[in-house]
């Protein structure tokens, strides 16, 4: 089937080691664009923490926060989170779990919260605002503990209904999010909305997230750099991210056809 769309995922599969992408992906997607192929992100970061690489690619689409949020253009098409009392029952269970030292971030809609300041155990987002969550009072769209215990992630998730969670490969975190917000049905919410078929998306991922998106899709991609079971569950594989595995594709395999 003809390509329509291309996704990709950001860490470790569009971006560089060094969080950023270089002027060749740039060049590549911007190709795209003025083929009629529409580009996008699908990523676990919340809207706030990809400004930046918005900037350098201009995506038609971002899914954000692992399908929690869809946006088309900069406008927003669907979003999901958890209620305010799930948010807080979640939290309280993660500090009790996991004790007072554990990291947690929380992203809303607009927001980055989480309960350190400095000295944070990764760089996952440096626009962050400090609360203790002692307190909270907004609907998370995810929430990310510190712990790569999977019976202590799972007692956490427990404490709400419909909880979905998954281990980051790179860090020893956990992410929690409504079971509705994959990115997998994601893509299927956008593709009701373009009227397209998701056989119809080549996506390109490396983690344990990606790897509904990589089965649902027409084609789905696996980064060289890419998990073990990401790599079982895809049509084929790219070079790494930091050898530009997603431009390298497309140009070879999308744009020369």
């Amino acid at each position: 089937m003809e390509t329509k769309l291309i996704l990709s995922d950001l860490d470790e599969t569009l971006l560089h080691s060094d969080k950023t992408i270089s002027d060749y992906s740039a060049r590549i997607f911007e190709q795209c664009r003025q083929s009629g192929i529409l580009v996008g992100f699908c990523t676990s970061r919340g809207k706030p923490n990809i400004i930046l690489f918005e900037k350098k690619i201009n995506p038609d689409i971002c899914i954000c926060n692992g399908g929690a949020s869809i946006y088309q253009n900069g406008t927003l098409l669907h979003a999901t989170s958890f209620s305010i009392e799930e948010t807080r029952a979640l939290l309280k269970t993660a500090g009790t779990v996991c004790g007072a030292g554990c990291e947690i971030t929380v992203d809303t809609i607009d927001k980055i919260f989480w309960n350190r300041e400095k000295d944070k155990s990764t760089d996952y987002s440096d626009n962050s605002i400090y609360d203790d969550f002692l307190n909270f009072t907004l609907p998370a769209m995810k929430i990310c503990v510190q712990t790569d215990d999977s019976e202590k992630a799972k007692e956490i998730a427990k404490s709400v209904p419909a909880c979905d969670f998954l281990p980051f490969s790179d860090i020893p975190w956990y992410k929690f999010s409504p079971a509705s917000a994959t990115k997998e049905s994601a893509i299927l919410i956008l593709c009701q909305n373009l009227g397209i078929s998701p056989k119809e998306i080549l996506a390109f991922g490396d983690d344990f997230n990606d790897i509904g998106m990589l089965k649902l899709c027409g084609k789905g991609i696996a980064m060289g750099n890419a998990i073990p079971q990401a790599k079982a569950a895809t049509d084929g594989m790219t070079k790494t991210n930091n050898e530009d595995g997603v431009a390298w594709y497309v140009e070879n395999f999308i744009l020369k056809d």
